[in-house]
């Protein structure tokens, strides 16, 4: 079997846990040694986030720039501009080579929307740093994301509790 220097991970799908599966990769990162840095698509500042307490306990580097689930915004225009902007801030530490891994946490959607090319992601993905690795989360990811994946999770809902009417719990869900 060959050793990669760096492999792209992809966590996809309906189901729970694709966030979840990537701070689990910072973590192991952390542990390591790694510098690690973590950029958020949608959530907004206003989250309190178990993950981010975490990360911010361990010294990983975050940054939250979205601004919400997107049929909650007030401004679709300043939501896309803010999905835009995560994306540059994005692009310019995977060009840096200062990184160990970096993790795009709900990247997909700014491609789904339409915020960012899949073209522009794909190319800056493929021409990253060859020490930094990559984890992407995001339901639908594009084909050409996980073409370019060494490794896709679809993950799966088979029973959540949310569908029984309860409210989503500070410890597991955040």
């Amino acid at each position: 079997m060959a050793r990669a220097q760096s492999i792209v991970l992809v966590n996809t799908g309906h189901g729970k846990g694709k966030s979840s599966a990537a701070f689990g990769v910072m973590g192991r990162g952390w542990a390591r040694g790694w510098k690690v840095a973590v950029i958020q698509f949608i959530k907004s500042e206003g989250w309190n986030t178990g993950e981010h307490k975490l990360a911010q306990h361990l010294g990983i580097e975050w940054h939250t720039l979205g601004d919400g689930f997107t049929w909650e915004s007030t401004d679709l225009d300043e939501t896309a501009a803010k999905g835009r902007h995560a994306w540059a801030v994005a692009s310019t530490k995977l060009a840096s080579g200062d990184y160990d891994l970096l993790i795009f946490d709900e990247l997909t959607y700014a491609v789904s929307y339409g915020w960012v090319p899949v073209e522009e992601v794909v190319g800056a993905i493929e021409g990253r740093s060859a020490r930094t690795n990559v984890v992407v989360t995001g339901r639908d990811a594009p084909p050409e994301l996980i073409e370019l994946a060494d490794t896709v999770t679809e993950m799966r809902n088979v029973k959540h509790a949310y569908d029984r009417g309860i409210r989503a719990k500070k410890g597991i869900e955040y």
